[in-house]
C-alpha cells in the first residue's frame, strides 16, 4: 500500500489576501509613530493582518522617509520613527530650575531685608544661630543680597544688603515697600502673638531701611 505524504507550507495560507505593501507601509509608519519604544519585526508582524511582510515594507518605508525631518531608524534588532540626527538640536528646550530656598537663606534673607545694612554678627544674633557661608553665598549668586560698606565698628565688619535685583523679583519699588507687621498677619504669615526676637516691620522702626542719617557708623 502506497502512503501518500502531503507536504504543509511553514506559513499557513490566509484565507483573505494580504494587504498591497503600500497599505503595509501605512500600517507600520502607524505603529512606529504611535510606539515610544522601537518595534521589532516579528511584533509588527504580529500585529498586522496574516499575509503581510514587514521587512519589505519597512525597507519601502525607510527609502521613502530619506532626507526627511524624521526617518525610519533600526535600533538594534527594533524598528523606530526618529528625528533627523541633524535637526535634533531643534528639539532642545531651554527650563527654568526653580531653586527652592532653605529656611535657613530665607531667614537671613528676611533679616537684611528688614534691618539692612545687616553685619553677619547682628544675622547671627537675631536668629539665634550662625550663618553658614553657603547660605549667604546663595543668597549673593541669586544677586538678591550684596556687600554694603563696612561698619566703623572695631574689625570694619562689611555689611549686607538687599539688590536691586531683590526689589525687582518681589515688585517693590524699595526697601521701604516691605510689609510690615499687621501686613504679615493678616496675609496670615505670621502668628497674632510673634514669638520673642520677631522682626520689626518698617512701621516699627523708620530707620531700619533708612541708612541715611547713620553715615557716621560706616566708611565708603
Amino acid at each position: 500500500m502506497k502512503t501518500v505524504t502531503q507536504e504543509t507550507d511553514p506559513k499557513e495560507e490566509s484565507l483573505f489576501e494580504a494587504p498591497p505593501i503600500a497599505e503595509q507601509e501605512r500600517m507600520i509608519e502607524a505603529i512606529l509613530f504611535a510606539t515610544a519604544e522601537p518595534v521589532t519585526v516579528r511584533e509588527l508582524e504580529a500585529r498586522m493582518p496574516h499575509g503581510c511582510d514587514p521587512a519589505e515594507a519597512l525597507a519601502h518605508l525607510r527609502k521613502r522617509y530619506e532626507g526627511r525631518g524624521v526617518q525610519v531608524m533600526k535600533v538594534g534588532d527594533a524598528w523606530a520613527i526618529r528625528t533627523a540626527a541633524d535637526l535634533g538640536f531643534l528639539m532642545q528646550k531651554e527650563t527654568v530650575e526653580t531653586r527652592k530656598l532653605s529656611r535657613a537663606a530665607i531667614e537671613t534673607l528676611a533679616i537684611i531685608a528688614y534691618h539692612q545694612p545687616a553685619t553677619r554678627a547682628e544675622i547671627e544674633e537675631i536668629r539665634g544661630v550662625s550663618v553658614s557661608r553657603g547660605t549667604v553665598d546663595q543668597l549673593l549668586e541669586l544677586e538678591w543680597i550684596r556687600f554694603g560698606r563696612r561698619k566703623m565698628t572695631p574689625g570694619r565688619p562689611v555689611t549686607f544688603v538687599v539688590t536691586q535685583c531683590f526689589l525687582d523679583h518681589f515688585g517693590l519699588e524699595n526697601a521701604r515697600d516691605l510689609p510690615g507687621l499687621k501686613e504679615l498677619r493678616a496675609a496670615g504669615l505670621l502668628e497674632n502673638r510673634p514669638p520673642p526676637g520677631a522682626l520689626p516691620g518698617p512701621e516699627a522702626s523708620e530707620d531700619i531701611q533708612d541708612t541715611e542719617g547713620q553715615s557716621e557708623l560706616f566708611e565708603d
